[in-house]
């Protein structure tokens, strides 16, 4: 299968070959590249990591390889366990300590794992030192610790408690008004640990919870990635139930999306955007999101007065231009909401919290909220890569087609249409062309990013 090296972490396969896929041997050489950058960046004494997991089945496993090749490093382990990838990212800086890994590949089916790392902020690495970590690994330098200086490992499996206490007292979730609505909500955990953190939030809110695959048991029930197209058993068990509407989350919880009470998409571009329409009504600012994300974003925080900006793909690069540009709210079109006065990180619970304030204050239901926002319909396709194909080629060759149109080549190639753009970029994550594109209508958005890999094929010979 494959192994990814890159800003977003270690992603791979589980089993096969050792250096095309993650197997032990792999998670334990990437896990011990961390730990040595993390003595070199820190130069403490002691050191202190948190670990955790989604309910992916093979994480126990690399969990247990991860967190003894820590110890062996005598580095001080932290074991959260079933977790989310913002509740590790908060828990860091709580425990005071020198970073963080989740054990999670997000939205990729049940074959994949992931190592994310985290620094001692529990903020993802920068492309800098996420490189030191790949050069370390590919050394012959790294040094374990004697049999006195090994470190231990500590439980703690208060943090998605502790997560909870910490999103309810944010100033802007109005606790008394979502109590006072009550909500009934359809909760799709996709058999991850969002079926235990989304549930127990939404109860100390007092909504009442209907639960759909809230069983962390690693066996995702459709692909887990939060799109329309595997989303039907949500769809359904929302009119069944005559719920206000549903919530569902990817494995580690830190994109959300929502379906009105007609079992229809709100949108997962549309996440980031009513979130932000309710912080902005109330502290305004500016705002940030990657390239790949709706331009609704921009309409809604110029409608309050504030800047939108847009960020190369990768949650680091959005956090880095959130943070220079001072934004009050940021995110991605994926449905990962960053809001900074909870922290620095993509966090379903947070977004949870802020729909549900939102949707309290404007006593509207689901649908007549989403028509108050601009009409954007985004399109998204892949091309899988092959041995051979240039993809740095394709997109220069795409500069120089599209070289009279408005074009950013921060990451990949945006092209800038009046009514519609396309953005075409290579996965940090999946060994794939991302072809993002985006219209006035479904029809217009899908012929467009049609017509893009046609083109690429033409240009390829493929």
């Amino acid at each position: 299968m494959t192994l990814i090296k890159s800003i977003s972490g270690i992603r791979g396969t589980i089993g096969g070959q050792v250096g095309e896929n993650l197997t032990p041997i792999d998670a334990v050489k990437f896990a011990s590249a961390y730990g040595v950058w993390l003595k070199q960046q820190r130069q403490k004494e002691n050191y202190k990591v948190v670990v955790g997991r989604d309910a992916r089945i093979s994480g126990k496993m690399i969990q247990n390889l991860v967190m003894n090749t820590l110890i062996g490093l005598g580095i001080d382990v932290v074991d959260v366990g079933l977790s989310t990838t913002p509740t590790v990212e908060v828990a860091v800086p709580m425990e005071h300590a020198d970073g963080g890994i989740i054990l999670t590949a997000s939205h990729n089916p049940k074959q994949w794992n992931a190592l994310k790392l985290l620094n001692e902020k529990g903020e993802f690495l920068d492309a800098v030192e996420g490189a030191k970590i790949l050069d370390i690994a590919e050394s012959d330098t790294m040094e374990f610790a004697d049999v006195d200086s090994l470190g231990k490992i500590t439980k703690n499996k208060a943090y998605i408690d502790l997560h909870i206490i910490e999103v309810l007292d944010l100033d802007l979730v109005n606790v008394p008004a979502i109590e006072e609505a009550n909500f009934k909500v359809v909760v799709d955990g996709v058999n991850s640990t969002g079926g235990i953190a989304i549930p127990l939030l939404l109860e100390r809110l007092g909504v009442e919870v209907v639960k759909l695959y809230c069983e962390p048991n690693g066996h995702f029930p459709h692909n887990p990635e939060p799109l329309k197209e595997h989303l039907t058993d949500l769809s359904a068990e929302v009119k069944k139930h005559n719920a206000d509407f549903g919530i569902v989350v990817d494995p580690d919880v830190d994109r959300l999306a929502f379906m009105d009470e007609n079992g229809d998409m709100f949108g997962e571009e549309y996440t980031l955007v009513a979130c932000a329409d309710y912080v902005l009504g109330i502290t305004p600012g500016n705002t940030v999101s990657n390239m790949s994300s709706t331009r609704a974003l921009r309409d809604v925080t110029e409608k309050h007065g504030g800047m939108y900006e847009a960020s190369a793909v990768g949650e680091v690069n959005v956090v880095n231009l959130m943070k220079k540009n001072k934004v009050v709210i940021g995110g991605e079109g994926n449905g990962g909401i960053i809001y900074p006065d909870a922290h620095y990180g993509r966090d379903a619970l947070v977004g949870v919290a802020l729909f549900l304030s939102l949707l309290a204050d404007r006593k509207t239901s689901v649908s007549e909220l989403r028509k108050t926002y601009p009409s954007y319909f985004m399109g998204k396709k892949k091309i899988q890569l092959t041995p051979g194909l240039d993809v740095d080629g394709i997109l220069k060759a795409m500069v120089e087609r599209y070289q009279n149109e408005q074009l950013t080549t921060i990451d990949g190639v945006k092209i800038d249409f009046s009514e519609s753009w396309v953005h075409l970029r290579k996965s940090n994550t999946e060994p794939i062309i991302r072809i993002y594109t985006e219209a006035k209508s479904q029809e217009e958005a899908d012929a467009l990013g049609d017509k893009f890999i046609a083109e690429i094929g033409e240009i390829a010979g493929i």
